[in-house]
């Protein structure tokens, strides 16, 4: 097999294996260097750059066996029976997400034990897994934003050929496949990219690290042939691409990396004959993520809308400190219904300035992904605590409908289907014991600089951090958890059954709020349905319309005379007579 290496940065190229001489790799133009060397799946081997005699893994490994700073292992994806010949694919409008991180899905943390879970997937009406990152990072266990070598499987998990079978098992299924990426900064140990080459971008930075070299075109290749892997050789349906806004890139460049990220999925979709779908998380509230190439726009699927988490979060729980204050506005929750921003060119308090650009009203909602909860907003509270901690399973109950019936393609965190109790906690495995003491140490200044009790933040890299977030799966059949999972299957049905639910036109999309006693009430319209909300602390009288009638309550209601009566902390919904059945 040719064997090939970028690494313009050195004088010479060696490929070691162990129990034979070393070969020299010959210089193939433009930084490459190769040779043809006879290696089968599960030969370990790495490279030794210049005079020097230290072993480095391949930058575009496959495998890494005995961790990140060890050898690499070839790997054959050819060699994989896939059964999926039949699986056309789910087009991402109209489906529900649901976002797990493999390590603590399941007490295993397995790709294998994570199917398991399928049939809870399904029964739940989800149509897209989204994966937390799954590349190699070192250590045993964190959120796999610390990832070093994009092209493995972290072995905890199952490495590459466990991936597949997880892939196949959920095409079975009749669910598709989402991989979280990481293309704005690597983890702090076990990057060994600038040893070979530019990799890194000088004098640009993220929260998280040194900025990629997106000026280099092997730098971008190295990211576009990663996004083809994961779309071709493992069979996803698509790829989350994790803080787009950090990606920086000349202005010079030709094509932004986006756009030719869109393009290549789009061409790959085209010869495999299914939808895949490229997701981005952006805190630029820049409707230019999804708007189509022919018009300016980077032409992605969908993008993450965080406002719409923020306007929700604070409805239910009343928090407003730090960015939560500007949702604490009236119309926070009607704006981000109609709209799909709520900064959209206007004062950010927390950033200081103006922020975001309107979306046209002609882009299909589907392509917002909204959620209430997510492994971020839940992750970087001090304590990691879910909503389940603090809410009401009235409360709860609430935002389940607000989730599933938004405008947008909704999204759900592993447990927050049955109001899981366990925190999902920030955790790391760093064996380094300076980068475990700083992390820890930064992690405490974070949240004393915004006013948190830094107390309660926990040791990422203790232990018992990991495993208090590990799901607890014997809570799904207790009060009050299975209640809330028959709501979330309900509202699933729900929408499933009736079509202005998923219709990604922006018209009948009214929405209004009012003050009331100790609270707000709702109400917000999906065509001729209506989602009504009482958060306050007594009942809203509600006339109804004409052939009216409700469809779910999450408290029993009284109607009367033409008028609903909705419970304090309650939602209902309503809609013509049979029209969801």
């Amino acid at each position: 097999m040719s064997i090939e290496v970028w690494a313009p940065r050195a004088e010479r190229v060696r490929l070691r294996r162990p129990g034979h001489d070393d070969i020299e790799l010959s210089p193939r133009g433009r930084g490459w260097w190769g040779a043809e060397v006879a290696l089968a799946a599960g030969d370990e081997y790495g490279f030794v750059l210049g005079a020097g005699d230290r072993v480095l893994p391949d930058p575009r490994s496959r495998r890494q066996p005995q961790g990140v700073h060890a050898m690499s292992a070839v790997d054959d994806p050819a060699a994989f029976s896939w059964t999926d010949g039949d699986w056309h694919g789910r087009q991402l409008a109209g489906g529900v997400i649901y976002e797990l991180h493999i390590g603590t899905f399941t007490p295993e943390g397995t790709l294998d034990a994570a199917t398991s879970k399928f049939a809870h997937l399904r029964d739940l009406g989800v149509t897209h897994i989204e994966l937390l990152p799954v590349n190699g990072f070192n250590g045993t266990h964190n959120w796999g934003y610390d990832g070093v070598l994009w092209y493995t499987v972290h072995e905890a998990y199952g490495g590459p050929e466990a991936y597949r079978r997880f892939v196949d098992a959920a095409h079975a299924e009749g669910l598709a496949v989402i991989q979280d990426v990481v293309y704005n900064h690597l983890g702090p140990s076990g990057n060994y990219l600038p040893e070979f080459g530019p990799y890194l971008r000088d004098g640009h930075g993220t929260t998280w690290g040194a900025s990629l070299n997106l000026d280099e075109r092997a730098v971008r290749d190295y990211i576009v042939d990663n996004a083809r892997m994961w779309l071709s050789d493992f069979h996803v349906d698509g790829l989350r691409l994790d803080a787009v806004h950090a990606l920086h890139e000349s202005e010079s460049s030709p094509i932004h990396i986006l756009r030719e990220l869109g393009e290549a999925a789009d061409v790959l979709s085209a010869h495999v004959g299914r939808p895949l779908s490229l997701i981005a998380e952006s805190d630029l509230n820049d409707p230019v993520m999804i708007l189509p190439r022919e018009s300016g726009g980077h032409g992605l699927a969908a993008q993450w809308v965080d406002d719409w988490h923020h306007a929700v979060h604070v409805a239910v729980s009343g928090e407003t400190d730090g960015y939560y204050a500007d949702f604490a506005a009236l119309q926070a929750v009607p704006k981000t219904w109609t709209g799909g921003f709520f900064h959209d060119g206007t004062l950010s308090s927390f950033r200081g300035r103006e922020h975001g650009i309107p979306i046209p009203p002609d882009v299909p909602s589907w392509r917002l992904v909204t959620f209430a909860q997510d492994h971020d907003q839940i992750g970087n509270r001090a304590a990691g605590d879910r909503l389940a901690a603090t809410l009401s399973p009235q409360r709860l109950a609430v935002t389940a409908v607000l989730t599933m019936t938004a405008p947008g393609t909704p999204m759900l965190f592993m447990g927050e289907e049955w109001g899981a109790s366990t925190p999902w906690q920030f955790f790391t495995s760093h064996p380094e014991p300076e980068l475990a003491a700083a992390t820890a140490a930064g992690r405490k200044a974070e949240f004393a600089a915004m006013g948190w009790d830094e107390s309660i933040v926990p040791d990422p890299n203790d232990p018992a951090t990991f495993l208090r977030s590990k799901l607890d799966w014997a809570e799904v059949d207790t009060a009050p958890h299975a209640e809330l999972l028959a709501l979330y299957r309900r509202l699933a049905h729900l929408r499933r059954a009736y079509p202005d639910f998923t219709d990604p036109r922006a018209v009948s999309r009214g929405a209004s709020a009012a003050d009331a006693i100790g609270g707000r009430v709702y109400e917000l319209e999906r065509g001729a349905a209506r989602v009504l909300v009482n958060l306050s602390e007594a009942p809203w009288h509600v006339a109804l319309r004409a052939g009216e009638t409700v469809w779910l309550a999450t408290e029993a209601v009284e109607t009367a005379s033409g008028t609903l009566v909705v419970p304090p902390d309650s939602a209902v919904i309503a809609g013509p007579e049979g029209a969801s059945s």
